[in-house]
């Protein structure tokens, strides 16, 4: 052991190591490069995945501060998302909860979505959840025809598009503004991911839209709205 190699006592070493952001094992081991890949086609690949959210029945917490808001539990709700590996253009649905029937629900919301938009589904990554793993989920991917692929346990960087798109959803759309109930805030959402769609300007697409994309690629959108 350190400590007693270098005769001192085991909280100084922790706290020495700690300073230095060495002190768990999975610190000394390299990080794995990050693999960036990019589909060539729309609906080659869709990232899908799921976002708890706690529903709002009025002001809370994180504007009026713990001691401010009145304490309740008004349930949860769940944020499902969808985000096309080439295009970039992103489906939304607010459901009840994570369950087999709502995924599967979604699923087919977005399959018919991106027919709209004149895109083919071939391929979906999930991660491991339970409803992902589910038979009803295996049976409507067989359906509709489409391979389902499942991220590496713990690995969650596998699915880093719908990641970071949840991410990005969080900071400009569920935390920017205040609500004063889940309606309003879900209403917010269709205005939001029509902006993403259709005017956000994004890097990997070389600063242009979502939309804009499928259009100078040959799509034919047809509709951007949920």
């Amino acid at each position: 052991m350190i400590s007693h190699r270098l005769g001192l006592c085991r909280s100084s070493v922790f706290r020495v190591l700690k300073r230095q952001g060495l002190s768990r094992l999975h610190a000394l081991t390299p990080k794995e490069p990050v693999v960036r890949y990019q589909w060539d086609r729309p609906g080659q690949m869709l990232h899908i995945d799921i976002k708890k959210l706690g529903r709002i029945d009025g002001v809370g917490h994180r504007i009026l501060g713990r001691q401010a808001a009145k304490p309740r539990h008004a349930g949860w709700e769940y944020l499902h998302v969808c985000v096309d590996n080439a295009s970039r253009m992103a489906f939304t649905a607010i459901l009840p909860n994570e369950k087999k029937q709502s995924a599967v629900l979604f699923l087919r919301q977005a399959v018919a979505y991106y027919q709209r938009l004149g895109i083919r589904v071939e391929r979906v990554l999930t991660d491991n959840g339970a409803c992902y793993q589910s038979f009803a989920w295996r049976d409507a991917c067989a359906e509709l025809g489409i391979k389902h692929r499942r991220t590496r346990p713990y690995r969650p960087q596998t699915n880093g598009k719908a990641e970071r798109f949840i991410r990005t959803a969080m900071n400009e759309w569920a935390y920017a503004r205040v609500y004063t109930h889940s309606h309003e805030r879900t209403a917010a959402l269709a205005l939001w991911i029509n902006g993403y769609n259709s005017i956000r300007s994004l890097s990997a697409l070389g600063r242009i839209s979502p939309a804009k994309w499928l259009s100078v690629n040959g799509n034919n959108v047809l509709e951007l709205n949920s």
